[in-house]
């Protein structure tokens, strides 16, 4: 099995020596070929040795981990965040579908993660993921989002969306271009994803709708009219939060 060449990042040499023990004793297809306590260090090191893959902290002294696409034009390796918990982090890893690790690194999630790795090695890296989770940090709520559609995967911009449907462990995307995409994620998924985008609300067990795309809606019918004739459904019980929230 050929070995992937890694590139570890992280300002603490605790973190490091731990990462690079983990690696060493669970990875065995990782090459540890650097280890580097900062950004500009990182960029020598890719150039140097032309890496598979990078272990990089995101958050450092100086330089925020994910300001590395800034000094690439083409990403042609694979980054994985390594960041100490963080709920909105998480959440904008999630939404640019990018790998990361939480510290304190759990052996099995990094296994998993290192096997993905190997299996994606050949696979086209896209440099819109890094520009997306850059956009999503710095803005503090997610602007886009990455969903998979088939064998493709689609960028989506949150704002065009109308509304969110579930449909069993399915979730039906609805847009302004009336487009619909059946994506494998349950609606629970998407109002975490979205909770701290104060435009969407859950109506409904079955129903998130995005605020910016309402027409109408009937407290005593429990029906909402949504842009392109999407009809959503309003909980009885949701029905006060509602206004409210309409009126935020």
């Amino acid at each position: 099995m050929k070995k992937l060449k890694a590139i570890l990042t992280d300002d603490e040499q605790s973190a490091q020596e731990v990462l690079e023990t983990l690696l060493l004793k669970y990875c065995p297809n990782i090459d540890v070929v650097a280890v580097c306590s900062n950004l500009p260090e990182t960029i020598d090191a890719i150039k140097a040795h032309n890496p598979d893959v990078v272990f990089l902290d995101i958050e450092m002294p100086e330089y925020a981990g994910y300001e590395i696409v800034n000094y690439f034009d083409k990403i042609d390796f694979h980054i994985v965040f390594v960041t100490a918990y963080h709920q909105y982090a998480v959440k904008a890893f999630e939404i640019s579908a990018l790998d990361y690790l939480l510290k304190p690194i759990e052996i099995d999630r990094l296994k998993k993660t290192v096997e993905r790795l190997t299996s994606q090695s050949n696979q086209k890296i896209e440099h819109n993921k890094y520009s997306m989770l850059r956009e999503s940090l710095d803005y503090k709520q997610p602007q886009k989002m990455i969903i998979k559609v088939k064998s493709d995967q689609r960028v989506l911009d949150t704002s065009t969306i109308i509304a969110i449907e579930a449909q069993e462990a399915y979730s039906c995307i609805y847009t302004i271009d009336r487009d619909r995409f059946l994506v494998s994620k349950n609606l629970k998924y998407f109002q975490n994803l979205l909770e701290d985008n104060f435009d969407f609300f859950r109506t409904h067990k079955s129903w998130i709708i995005n605020r910016k795309k309402l027409v109408s809606f009937s407290k005593s019918k429990l029906e909402i009219n949504m842009e392109n004739e999407i009809k959503a459904k309003l909980s009885k019980y949701k029905a006060s939060d509602f206004e409210v929230f309409l009126l935020k």
